[in-house]
């Protein structure tokens, strides 16, 4: 794997490390070891999959207060997506800066997220599957999440939000 940090401190994107030959290639997509040598949480307790039937889906921006704040790492295994986090950090040199990436099938790119950053995505195509590896399991009673068109963070979504939930399109604003 070719782990390279992004713009945000601690989060990265990981590429896959392909052994080719003829019947196609092998890669890892999850060392704990290389995972740890790079600082990252390595913890993988609950495994999801978001499956989103139409382009435009936007899901987010969702995140998990202590003592459930989760490091996640995302990888989109059909079409495509937009994938945004946001530094949530107060401490932090990059607080509330997003960066946001294109995962894709094609491009078998993954994010590793650290914990205290909101996370979310768009679709850029009918019929997209993320997977997502987590350190902490769900908790509904420490779910939180930051509106995704909130000028606090200035983020570009490429394409027009043609399905969205009630719960993610009216989050507050974000006060620090």
């Amino acid at each position: 794997m070719i782990f390279t940090e992004t713009k945000l401190r601690g989060a990265f994107l990981i590429e896959l490390e392909k052994h080719a030959d003829e019947r196609g290639f092998f890669a890892r997509t999850f060392c704990q070891e290389a995972f740890e040598a790079h600082g990252l949480n390595s913890r993988v307790v609950q495994c999801n999959v978001s499956f989103n039937r139409r382009k435009g889906t936007l899901r987010g921006m969702h995140f998990q207060i202590a003592p459930f704040a989760e490091a996640k790492l995302v990888r989109c295994t059909s079409g495509s997506i937009h994938d945004v986090i946001i530094d949530l950090r107060p401490v932090s040199p990059t607080f509330k800066q997003h960066f946001a990436v294109e995962l894709s099938a094609g491009n078998r790119k993954m994010l590793y997220i650290p914990e205290e950053f909101a996370h979310g995505f768009q679709t850029l195509k009918d019929d997209t599957e993320v997977f997502y590896q987590m350190s902490q399991s769900y908790s509904a009673e420490h779910a939180r999440g930051v509106r995704w068109n909130d000028p606090a963070f200035g983020i570009d979504w490429p394409a027009g939000v043609r399905t969205i939930i009630e719960r993610d399109q009216n989050y507050p604003n974000f006060l620090s």
